[in-house]
């Protein structure tokens, strides 16, 4: 069979897959505007890591701070699973620490010590084996601006049934 370039094409591509994804902060789109999105490692235990392929893990109320030049997740909650080991004494709140590279972690101080953004995890996910979290750099949303955010995406609902429907 001859080489076609269109086929390796499409083999090379692979489609984002759903079973990846861990978890997801919906409640932080609706509470901040979202600017700029940065991806970190987790620096985790073992029964964690089975957690989370449990998906047994809650990113509602967590949030991340930065301290000496590092980051930490903190108040994220994996809950630990029944048949862990008996010698591991589990703390499902613990602060993990974040991975990031020198030059995103500079970025991110100067945006959340001088111009006031809040760091927010929006997604747990897998990726090449490891999890990862997305957190987004975010200005906090006004109660005015929750209601017009909302009516736009009824609006939005409202647009796409009555395209359908015609």
């Amino acid at each position: 069979m001859p080489y076609n370039r269109a086929m390796a094409k499409s083999k090379s591509k692979k489609s984002a897959d759903p079973s990846a994804t861990i978890a997801v902060n919906k409640s932080a789109r609706h509470e901040y505007f979202i600017e700029d999105n940065y991806e970190a490692g987790l620096a985790l235990e073992g029964w964690e890591v089975k957690s989370l392929r449990e998906k047994r893990v809650q990113l509602k109320e967590s949030y991340v701070l930065i301290k000496d030049g590092e980051a930490f997740l903190f108040g994220c909650h994996i809950t630990p699973l029944l048949s862990a080991s008996t010698h591991v004494q589990p703390d499902s709140t613990r602060t993990r620490k974040l991975l990031l590279h020198r030059h995103e972690l500079s970025r991110l101080i100067g945006a959340v010590e001088r111009k006031g953004y809040t760091l927010v995890p929006l997604k747990l996910y897998w990726k090449k084996g490891r999890a990862k979290l997305d957190m987004g750099l975010a200005k906090g949303k006004k109660e005015h601006d929750k209601r017009a955010s909302l009516k736009e995406r009824d609006w939005q609902r409202d647009k796409q049934r009555l395209m359908r429907s015609h």
